[in-house]
């Protein structure tokens, strides 16, 4: 009798340190995904939808369920994946029923800085672009509306709501919630940022240190688009990848001529890990995108000034690489907070 009650009385402590515990946790969490890195701004929550994690959680749920796909069988981390920095490693992604997308996935990576989205930059906020991949025929194929009647089937999710914003599920809830998981999807710890912004002296290695004083030099000009804590002017430019393209760009939003085959210029962060490049995903590696740019690509009539031969050495061609390897932060591919697992 006497060991029935201690062992009774360890199973009540044990059940409240593993309360205590649980909500230690969910507390801590809070800062840790709306901390900005050193030199970063801070994250760009809106006063409409400020952060709770009830938000982000639900957000999250969202982000990895094929309810979002008209046939069950994709959701958003299909194409950007946390592993490969919210990207994919395929040309052209497949959305639902199979078909293939139009151009190549994006990394989310630091989504919530950028001030239009879309590789045409045709929509305003990460809000609204969350209805731009549930409508294409080629992504989810489907419609907000039903995702919401799908949702509100399911209790778990009618709770998630009332819990985050009040109110059953429905259009508002889903890009809300989507909107804030993804802001929180931020990238400042790599090897180029221990060693600039830390003050880390053996954080990169000679060559990629090297690479550093190239990229940013006269000579490159890579820093002329890829500029900034983000490496992006967030600028459209024609980068001479072709002489004629299947895909007319941020034409296809204005209609003029002079913004043919132009794109928005991407983020460098986490670059190694995003292969294929560029808006179709036509080159494989890293090696391909600097002898792309090395030989100033193809005199295509809107490619920008900035695009021109370099003439670098194999040993630079190396420590440029090197460098942009240097971008990787391997503390947001390995965080658990971004996978499925940890829901």
């Amino acid at each position: 009798m006497r060991y029935r009650y201690l062992a009774i009385s360890l199973l009540w402590v044990l059940s409240i340190v593993a309360c205590k515990k649980e909500k230690v946790s969910i507390i801590d969490k809070k800062p840790v995904l709306t901390a900005a890195p050193k030199g970063f701004p801070d994250i760009p929550f809106t006063e409409k939808n400020p952060f709770s994690l009830e938000k982000w959680k639900l957000g999250k749920k969202l982000f990895f369920d094929n309810i979002m796909s008209v046939d069950y069988t994709v959701n958003c981390a299909s194409c950007h994946k946390p592993e490969l920095a919210f990207s994919d490693n395929v040309s052209l992604s497949v959305g639902a029923g199979g078909l293939v997308g139009r151009s190549n996935a994006p990394s989310l990576v630091n989504v919530a800085y950028q001030p239009y989205f879309t590789r045409a930059g045709g929509v305003p906020t990460i809000e609204m672009q969350i209805l731009v991949p549930i409508q294409e025929h080629d992504e989810f194929n489907f419609n907000i509306v039903k995702i919401a009647e799908r949702m509100n089937e399911l209790p778990e999710y009618v709770e998630a709501s009332r819990l985050a914003y009040g109110r059953d599920p429905d259009p508002y809830v889903i890009t809300r919630a989507l909107g804030i998981f993804e802001r929180t999807i931020v990238s400042g710890n790599s090897a180029y940022d221990k060693f600039k912004s830390q003050g880390l002296p053996n954080a990169m290695s000679s060559d990629a240190k090297s690479g550093m004083n190239l990229f940013f030099s006269t000579k490159t000009n890579c820093s002329h688009c890829h500029s900034g804590f983000n490496f992006t002017n967030y600028n459209f430019e024609n980068n001479g990848l072709y002489y004629e393209y299947s895909d007319n760009g941020r034409r296809r939003l204005t209609g003029k001529s002079a913004d043919e085959a132009l794109f928005k210029v991407p983020t460098l962060r986490n670059v190694a890990l995003t292969a294929p490049y560029m808006h179709d995903g036509s080159l494989r590696t890293l090696e391909e995108v600097v002898e792309h740019y090395n030989k100033g690509g193809v005199a295509h009539r809107n490619r920008s000034d900035a695009v021109k031969s370099l003439g670098l050495s194999l040993i630079e061609k190396k420590q440029l690489i090197a460098f942009l390897e240097s971008l990787t932060d391997s503390s947001l591919i390995n965080n658990p907070n971004f996978y499925k697992d940890d829901l």
